[in-house]
């Protein structure tokens, strides 16, 4: 039986980010994609210029089609965008009995413009996370879903403590705009940390390609901790095999 794992995320048309790298990583993994589109973007390797969402009733009818035919093993959320598309997802995971959510809460982009519209934090806090096996915000990312500023180590674990209240099972900051350090917190009711080393420049998609390579890792069998270390060291080839194409960041060959 062919293993199989659902994106719900935005398009890129640079392919580095968003649904087209979440495919690309889950085949790396040997798991069959499947993808429903919740927003458009306009953006290239040096940042996004404009995002348009796609309707929460049409983000909804993708689901249900889709999942009438076809139950994946795992489910990863990235840019939803709207409060609209939050609250269709939750419903569509609580209808589905949709195990293994991985909620990547694009909030920021890496050049710091707005991916989401102004209420969607506290959606995804209030229904999202309640649903999810795991939820992988960055540094930006995990300081607005807590309300905590995040300076330093120590900080990562209380804002990590704070956003598991909201419901997830599991927490993993990434770690990589963390100043002197890349290391990546686990954050299960214990601190688990994965260490990790800055790799120079700048990059596109690291958030989707973490997400994914987790995502991948639950839908093969892998527990949360397990499927972390596998995400963080799929990471590092990344890096290595990153390339230049545009004339902003670089974008990963997964």
């Amino acid at each position: 039986m062919m293993i199989t794992a659902l994106t719900i995320a935005g398009f890129d048309p640079s392919g580095g980010a968003g649904l087209q790298q979440d495919l690309k990583v889950f085949r790396s993994f040997g798991v069959y994609g499947l993808s429903v589109v919740a927003a458009l973007t306009a953006q290239n390797s040096a940042g996004v210029a404009d995002v348009a969402p796609v309707a929460g009733k049409f983000v909804a009818r993708q689901l249900d089609v889709l999942l009438a035919d076809m139950r994946p093993l795992s489910v990863k959320t990235g840019m939803l965008y709207s409060v609209e598309n939050v609250n269709a997802v939750a419903r569509t995971i609580r209808r589905y009995s949709l195990a293994n959510v991985v909620a990547d809460p694009v909030i920021l982009s890496s050049t710091g413009r707005s991916l989401c519209m102004k209420n969607v934090p506290a959606a995804v806090r209030k229904n999202l996370l309640p649903l999810c096996t795991v939820v992988t915000p960055n540094i930006h990312e995990a300081e607005v879903l807590s309300g905590i500023g995040i300076r330093t180590e120590e900080d990562m674990e209380k804002a990590a403590v704070r956003i598991s209240e909201f419901g997830a099972e599991a927490v993993i900051i990434t770690g990589g705009h963390l100043a002197g350090s890349a290391n990546d917190l686990v954050y299960d009711g214990h601190a688990h940390w994965l260490e990790g080393r800055r790799a120079a420049g700048e990059y596109h998609g690291t958030g989707c390609t973490f997400s994914a390579a987790l995502a991948a890792s639950l839908a093969r069998g892998k527990g949360v901790h397990e499927a972390a270390v596998i995400a963080k060291a799929f990471m590092r080839r990344a890096f290595r095999k990153s390339f230049e194409t545009g004339k902003g960041m670089r974008l990963f060959n997964v």
